[in-house]
């Protein structure tokens, strides 16, 4: 397959991903206890049973039986527990820690062979999907990510930053009767056209992030066919919170009230999207849809950048071709943004220099992000340790809220309590959420088994295990 962006700093760590081909490295080599299925559903993976006490402060998890490693060795409670205390490590955390950060790392204690005991600092009601996320591979006790080891459908051949992995297929995989191809070669294509040429010229069978532009020519080209996915996957315009201009919530304010939301929906996305609020997770239950709509206010954001002292406001905006429609927004942003007064300045660098040493540092940039409950999503982002807070978001108030609906248990009441962090983010966060994308990638008609994703996750959830050729 052909995969958008990569670098010479693509990483093969089962917990600590950042750009599309190490998510989909991640998929292919490891599995999580749980994860969100294809169609948003919460579904035990290497989990088979994850059982509470009554105050949801310690958790016992049951593995399935007879689950087998790479290397032959069998999956236990002793890998579960090791592959938890690795992510949590404070000194180099996964991608997953703020998530887990709950767990009293001496709280962590094996039953027997395939059962297991976590013990929570504090109750959390939702800690089962916190577990669950591709970033919480489990991995076998002494994991080292130089020679990977996991349980997913394909093991480790070879893998080259910036070029290509190579990963035959796991012949002992407890999915019976998966993977149906004997190889998986992931290959790096930061470059749009450079990827659809791979495709249409038979070099690969597949591609993630087909640029909106381009899907519907996708439906249309013989021996090829589009796979689309309606989903909850955002790409915000990130501005730091404790960096000026932006340390003045008044011009975070301007600058959300500058976005014309459907014809940001339409420009960069082609359409293939649909508007949103500044808030993410749309799925979640608890998701705070009564909040007005925000729409573009040309006087109002004027009004605001005045009072801040900021007329004739002028920021530069980092931007790069690491997902589908994140250049196109920027471009459509900076257009939209002059008839405020605002001049944004684009800067447009390679993937290797967007999540090089200044990823999560730059003042105002853009990201993308999947599908996630509000919950995780905050733990993700959100919070001061959130390993992703590209922006510097830090708020006692939306804290306490956060650690007051994770200790409660009645679902009304911490919809409540999340319904006023939520109302917090609207209006004083650093995000501008201006729409949820449709996934659209590509693959040959030689080949079939793909499933489009609610999660926003390419190639369902890169589920390369069910595809075959025809």
């Amino acid at each position: 397959m052909g995969c958008a962006g990569g670098g010479a700093k693509d990483r093969i760590d089962a917990h600590i991903p950042i750009s599309y081909p190490d998510i989909a490295r991640v998929f292919a080599l490891y599995e999580p206890l749980a994860m969100r299925s294809a169609d948003y559903k919460f579904e035990l993976v290497l989990a088979e049973e994850f059982s509470p006490n009554r105050t949801v402060d310690l958790w016992t998890v049951r593995l399935k039986p007879g689950i087998e490693f790479h290397n032959g060795k069998t999956l236990t409670a002793d890998d579960a527990i090791f592959s938890i205390r690795r992510i949590i490590n404070p000194k180099n955390p996964g991608a997953g820690a703020a998530g887990l950060s709950d767990i009293d790392p001496q709280g962590l204690r094996k039953l027997d062979e395939r059962t297991f005991e976590i013990r929570l600092k504090s109750p959390f009601a939702t800690f089962d999907t916190e577990l669950g996320g591709y970033a919480n591979g489990i991995v076998p006790v002494g994991y080292d990510p130089k020679k990977p080891v996991g349980t997913g459908p394909f093991r480790f051949g070879s893998f080259t930053p910036g070029e290509r992995s190579i990963f035959p297929a796991h012949k002992n995989y407890w999915r019976h009767g998966l993977p149906h191809v004997d190889e998986l070669v992931i290959i790096d294509f930061p470059d749009d056209t450079a990827r659809i040429n791979a495709l249409l010229g038979g070099q690969v069978h597949a591609i993630d992030n087909v640029p909106f532009a381009q899907g519907r020519v996708m439906g249309v080209t013989p021996g090829v066919k589009p796979l689309v996915a309606k989903t909850g996957a955002w790409l915000p315009f990130t501005m730091r919170v404790d960096q000026a201009p932006f340390d003045d919530v008044r011009v975070r304010q301007a600058m959300r009230l500058v976005v014309d939301r459907p014809q940001m929906v339409l420009q960069a996305l082609a359409g293939e999207g649909s508007i949103a609020n500044d808030l993410y997770s749309p799925f979640d239950p608890c998701y705070a849809a009564d909040l007005p709509q925000r729409h573009q206010d040309y006087a109002q954001a004027k009004s605001l950048l005045k009072a801040a002292g900021r007329e004739g406001l002028e920021v530069e905006l980092v931007t790069a071709d690491v997902a589908a429609g994140l250049v196109e927004a920027a471009q459509v942003f900076a257009e939209q943004a002059r008839g405020a007064g605002i001049r944004v300045k684009i800067r447009k660098v390679d993937s290797g220099v967007f999540y090089g040493s200044d990823y999560l540092k730059w003042t105002f940039a853009q990201d993308f992000w999947f599908t996630r409950d509000y919950l995780a999503q905050v733990s993700t982002c959100a919070m001061p340790g959130s390993p992703y807070n590209e922006t510097h978001w830090s708020d006692p108030k939306f804290q306490a809220l956060i650690g007051e609906a994770r200790r409660t248990l009645d679902h009304n009441k911490r919809c409540a309590i999340l319904h006023d962090a939520q109302k917090m983010e609207y209006d004083t966060g650093g995000y501008i959420i201006w729409g949820f994308r449709n996934q659209i990638d590509a693959y040959s008609a030689k080949t079939t088994g793909w499933v489009p994703a609610k999660t926003g996750t390419p190639l369902g959830n890169y589920g390369f295990a069910p595809v075959h050729f025809v």
